[in-house]
């Protein structure tokens, strides 16, 4: 839990932070003399809730905890360890991938709310420093459209991220060959189709929650 969330915290709070401030420029740039600029923490709140927090933050995540297990595991497959554990009687897929995978069903929730909670903080801060909007007209505007089943919704597509970032590490970890190159090669494919499985992990819980 350790490695899969705590040290997973100060990059996802690195994308979240620009994130929010970014979103809160355009937004502005986008309502000028269109739209109430309080609109701003609207669209903040709304759109780090319930996709760009849990998504960036699960792709970005894919590249750092994916990629690790993957070599972890791969390497252990190319020298020997995991036959030496089978030889030894122990289950490898419970002693080697299924702490892994609760790990990343437990903290992949906890390192998207820090990193929502971040995003908006960053989105409010901006908005006092460049937008000239008060914090009673941000949080007027991220009070407007907020619903709590928001925030569920976004742990929810987390926690199946995390399952998925974390199995799919492991799926290539086990399945390496080849020696260092393969360890490459399976690094490489664990980012790649975790990365693909949390967009489409994100439009069917889009398509059947919402």
């Amino acid at each position: 839990m350790s490695a899969v969330g705590v040290a997973s915290v100060p990059i996802a709070l690195f994308i979240a932070a620009f994130t929010g401030i970014v979103l809160a420029i355009q937004a502005s740039y986008t309502f000028t003399g269109t739209v109430p600029l309080y609109f701003v923490g609207a669209l903040v709140g709304k759109t780090i809730i319930l996709e760009l927090g849990p998504v960036l933050t699960g792709l970005a995540l894919s590249g750092r905890v994916g990629a690790n297990i993957a070599a972890e595991l791969g390497t252990m497959r190319v020298t020997e360890q995991i036959d030496a554990l089978e030889s030894l009687g122990y289950d490898p897929i419970a002693y080697l991938v299924v702490p892994r995978m609760l790990a990343g069903f437990l903290m992949f929730p906890v390192v998207v709310a820090l990193a929502i909670t971040m995003g908006i903080a960053a989105g409010w801060a901006t908005s006092l420093s460049l937008l000239d909007l008060s914090t009673p007209q941000f949080v007027r505007g991220l009070r407007l459209f907020f619903l709590s089943w928001d925030v569920q919704f976004a742990l929810i597509k987390s926690a199946t991220f995390g399952l998925t970032v974390t199995g799919v590490g492991a799926f290539f970890g086990f399945t390496t060959t080849g020696g260092a190159q393969g360890v490459g090669i399976a690094t490489t494919r664990a980012v790649v189709i975790s990365s693909m499985a949390i967009l489409a992990l994100d439009a069917f819980w889009a398509a059947t929650l919402l």
